[in-house]
């Protein structure tokens, strides 16, 4: 990285401190201020005291040292006591503020995104860095440690300049003084710089293991996945695969470690020495009577605390420019754009009901791919038909919805809501109104009325009437606490475990509770035999009333009571009409599909 790179990004960083939690940030450079300052005040004042006696000063001038000494202490440590205590609250609602950030920027980001691959793996591999300390811990660390070594650093040489200024102090004992650090310093640098680049590359080698190892757990630690591990004797299978993981990421650790322990040796090896050449040359000095017995003491501190924090200040720097690489991957996951156009334009309220939604030559490619999900793409049907999309697995039937959603957005053509592309729609009113229920949709550990309302606060009795409408009526019966009742285990010890098919039902009754205009089935009942399926959208099919309700399956008997029903195949519209319609065309998709699946279904068709 450049260094007016390296410059920028650090001008972010530290934006960035002070717009998360600027209290915590101004609390942690005045704690370190203070922690460093406190060990000079003893220094200074025993100097004081020493040549105060052997000059034999009045005991006055004595006490007033000692006593200037531990008050200067006492109201300084009393001082970082009460900022520290701060400090650790601030900390406490920082970290829990950059930690919803990452569920923030998620919903906040286009859809595409989230699907993603390489947005996914950039978002495990930072979260991981910052696990083991880089961006955000580093940035607070390298800021507090600056602080103090500045603090150190201004104190050791206020109280050390006058060494260099002692003219009976030779010329060339200084400038071995100067030279050894100097040397030090450039040699902690360069190999500062060779160790971070060696931790920079092993943390890079074990982003892809790291995202394996952590599902290898998360698969080991879930409790649906322990009647497999058990029933099919996986154990030595999937820990044997973890553990081979580990020993990997263990040796080449290990390595790492070597490597850096070779640099680290001569580094101790030279400070060893710079300090002994300290030492001696203010030794000598003492011996030729260049300063005073109390200056003695403070000398040998200060210039040795000087040479510590220069060499921890370069180290500071150093590590400081190398964890910007980490920050720039972390800034770049939170710079990911929202490409989808937001719109203006309010969905137009009708009194005739009578809208259109079009599909005119659409088609679609998902993102990092060249093959067509979609491919000239024309349909229109009118608001409170109910509309059936069939087809084999892979056909594009769900991306048709989510095209419809606004999930995606056409790579050609456009989508029409009476007339008007739906892009120029405000983007947050036009997905209100859908109501969507996806094979794999998701149910949180929350409340069962929170569930249904998608809501903290809900009304009870409109709950009670969507679960009752979606089949889950006497199963509600049996809960204790009702739509209180918390399902799963996630946050009560009492929640209630369901079945797939009831979790499904209430994901019916959250599309009810909703009450959008547009209803959108994407397969919820695929686990369902073809009967109970077939059972389930015909109850739905009554219940949704005048609404639009788009039924998606790869099982055509299941929807055969809809308005339309539109048939895709690779992508494309291969037929379009009535279910007796299209099996009146003997040689088309529908007809083949319909007679491969007659054999699963109990109702003639």
């Amino acid at each position: 990285m450049k260094l007016s790179e390296q410059f920028q990004v650090l001008r972010r960083a530290a934006r960035y401190t002070f717009s998360v939690n600027r209290k915590y940030t101004i609390l942690l450079i005045m704690s370190a201020f203070l922690s460093s300052i406190v060990g000079y005040v003893p220094i200074y004042f025993s100097a004081k005291v020493i040549d105060s006696l052997i000059a034999k000063a009045p005991v006055e001038t004595v006490i007033l040292y000692v006593a200037l000494t531990v008050g200067i202490v006492f109201a300084v440590n009393l001082t970082n006591t009460y900022i520290s205590s701060e400090k650790s609250a601030a900390s406490s609602a920082m970290w829990r503020n950059e930690d919803w950030s990452y569920s923030e920027k998620a919903m906040q980001m286009a859809y595409g995104s989230i699907e993603d691959p390489e947005v996914t793996r950039l978002r495990y591999r930072i979260r991981r860095e910052s696990q083991t300390g880089h961006n955000l811990y580093y940035l607070y660390q390298h800021i507090e440690q600056f602080a103090g070594q500045v603090t150190k650093i201004t104190a050791s040489t206020a109280l050390t300049v006058s060494f260099f200024a002692l003219p009976s102090v030779p010329v060339c004992f200084k400038l071995a003084i100067v030279a050894g650090l100097a040397i030090t310093l450039m040699f902690q640098l360069y190999a500062t710089k060779k160790t971070n680049a060696l931790d920079r590359d092993f943390m890079a080698l074990s982003v892809d293991m790291n995202i394996i190892a952590e599902h290898f757990l998360s698969y080991i630690e879930h409790y649906g996945a322990g009647k497999d591990i058990r029933l099919y004797d996986m154990g030595k299978f999937v820990g044997g695969s973890y553990l081979a993981l580990d020993q990997d990421y263990w040796e080449r650790g290990l390595k790492n470690s070597y490597i850096k322990a070779a640099w680290a040796l001569p580094v101790a090896m030279l400070n060893t020495v710079l300090k002994f050449g300290i030492y001696a040359v203010l030794i000598c000095a003492a011996l030729q009577g260049g300063i005073t017995t109390g200056s003695i003491a403070r000398y040998v501190a200060c210039i040795m605390m000087l040479a510590e924090n220069l060499l921890s200040a370069a180290k500071t720097i150093q590590s400081a420019f190398d964890n910007n690489h980490y920050l720039k991957r972390y800034f770049s996951y939170f710079d990911i754009p929202n490409n989808m156009y937001q719109g203006s334009l309010t969905v137009e309220k009708r009194d005739d009901v009578e809208y259109y939604v079009e599909f005119r030559n659409v088609s679609f490619r998902y993102p990092n791919t060249d093959s067509y999900a979609l491919r000239n793409i024309d349909l229109r049907f009118r608001i409170g038909e109910k509309l059936a999309i069939v087809g084999m697995n892979g056909s594009g039937k769900t991306t048709f919805i989510k095209l419809l959603c606004r999930l995606y957005d056409p790579t050609e053509g456009e989508i029409l809501l009476n007339g008007v592309n739906i892009q120029k729609y405000d983007y947050d009113e036009y997905m209100s109104i859908f109501s969507v229920v996806f094979q794999d949709f998701s149910l949180f550990a929350f409340q069962l009325g929170e569930i249904v309302a998608s809501s903290r606060s809900f009304d009870e009795d409109r709950v009670r009437s969507c679960l009752i409408k979606a089949n889950f009526g006497s199963r509600l019966d049996e809960m204790p606490e009702g739509v209180h009742t918390y399902l799963y285990k996630g946050y009560d010890r009492s929640g209630m475990e369901i079945s797939g098919g009831e979790a499904q039902k209430i994901a019916l009754a959250r599309a009810l509770y909703k009450d959008s205009p547009f209803i959108l089935l994407d397969e919820p009942t695929a686990a369902l035999d073809p009967v109970s399926e077939y059972e389930v959208y015909s109850d739905f099919n009554t219940i949704s009333g005048d609404k639009t309700t788009v039924y998606i399956s790869h099982r055509l008997a299941s929807c055969r009571f809809c308005d339309q029903i539109v048939v895709f195949d690779n992508g494309h519209i291969v037929q379009h009409g009535s279910h007796g319609e299209l099996l009146c065309d003997g040689c088309g998709k529908y007809s083949e599909l319909w007679h491969a699946q007659a054999q699963y279904y109990t109702v003639d068709g």
